[in-house]
């Protein structure tokens, strides 16, 4: 589709992405004459919703890999993430965890609040490229690890942990893996960046579905791992996640899911074909400019950029043609500057001088030169004026 020069290009991809108009079209029926509850299923409304999520859950098993019985749906990863991290720590007697310092907030915050229970939690440095070492996780693995939790791709910095031989060193010591696959979906093949990995979590309004429905899939099922559900009121999710289902949702992300196995390759190529030209367009014309993060081994559609002599809100500021961010969208409000970015090195002047830059499949070759044009200048300005 042709740009529209009077709209700001959105470059904040890994905040949120637009719903697609298949997304949306596959969810209309259920927001009008297809209103019926799944858990009644006594009639024929009640049959045809409870139908409809289990469609929407084979094509979420599918973009993962595993099998529909193994998809819990929820209200989004960062639940999904809780449940998985309460939830397993509450049925077992393991006391030890451990993560990368790197993490999204809904992976770090149920940390914390487990080790105000007396929990222990061990962080790992992924150190300047962003990419951890599994030998560092191996060597923090302990006889009562029960769980390693390791992102598939940043949220911020676009890198790419091995969470396959991360996953084959945890399990010879017994220990479980979850994996934040939220920003890779869409992007890379979750069945191939996610192997090994026990607990998979996923939000669709970052694959181009709605917001407020997320997943977490629970290879082999909780037959055989153990979850202790966050809160009563019903047997829905096989108990695992009470409460009425979101089904238009669920429906939506169940066709975001679908298009998203079915463009994976031609997606790819073509991020990485907006993302090259973005990147030559700024580092050609602007002097002292910074990639951060592993130059390769990083999501296809991530820029995370430090800009000499520019302090970030300014640029946001001045900017005004595009839209994009700081860093995390879930740390907008913080007075402190990126803990990704100092975890790899940055200074915190390095740090407030940083910007990310999200693509998506909706942008054209007009949008990125549009966007580009208006960084430098903005860039420039800023520059003047210190």
């Amino acid at each position: 589709m042709p740009s529209d020069p009077r709209r700001p290009v959105y470059l904040d991809n890994h905040a949120t992405t637009a719903l697609d108009p298949s997304a949306l079209k596959a969810m209309l029926p259920y927001l009008r004459e297809r209103y019926g509850n799944p858990s009644s299923r006594s009639h024929r409304s009640g049959q045809m919703a409870a139908q409809a999520m289990e469609e929407a859950r084979a094509q979420v098993s599918k973009l993962i890999g595993s099998d529909p019985s193994e998809v819990f749906f929820t209200s989004g990863a960062t639940e999904a993430n809780n449940i998985a991290i309460k939830g397993l720590a509450r049925a077992s007697k393991r006391r030890h965890l451990v993560t990368l310092d790197i993490e999204h907030r809904s992976v770090l915050d149920p940390l914390r609040r487990l080790e105000a229970e007396g929990y222990v939690v061990t962080r790992i440095s992924p150190g300047r490229s962003g990419v951890v070492d599994p030998r560092a996780i191996g060597a923090a693995l302990r006889p009562d690890t029960l769980l390693v939790c390791v992102m598939a791709a940043n949220n911020e910095i676009g890198t790419v942990q091995p969470v396959e031989a991360i996953a084959e060193l945890a399990h010879r010591r017994g220990a479980l893996v979850l994996c934040d696959a939220v920003q890779a979906a869409g992007k890379l093949d979750l069945r191939r960046v996610t192997a090994g990995a026990d607990l998979i979590t996923l939000s669709a309004h970052k694959l181009h579905g709605p917001k407020g429905v997320g997943m977490l899939g629970v290879r082999g099922g909780r037959s055989k791992i153990k979850l202790i559900p966050l809160f009563d009121g019903g047997a829905q999710e096989g108990g695992l996640r009470s409460g009425t289902p979101n089904v238009p949702g669920i429906v939506g992300f169940g066709e975001a899911a679908r298009l998203a196995s079915l463009r994976l390759t031609g997606d790819r190529a073509r991020l990485l074909w907006l993302r090259k030209r973005l990147w030559s367009r700024l580092r050609d014309q602007l002097p002292a400019i910074h990639l951060n993060g592993d130059p390769e081994r990083r999501l296809p559609n991530n820029l995370n950029i430090t800009i000499d002599g520019v302090k970030a809100a300014e640029l946001l500021k001045r900017a005004v043609e595009v839209e994009f961010s700081g860093g995390s969208a879930c740390l907008t409000s913080s007075p402190e500057p990126s803990y990704v970015l100092r975890s790899i090195g940055l200074t915190e002047e390095q740090r407030w001088s940083s910007i990310r830059l999200g693509l998506a499949r909706t942008l054209t070759a007009s949008d990125i030169d549009r966007a580009a044009a208006a960084l430098i200048r903005a860039v420039r300005d800023c520059r003047r004026t210190v």
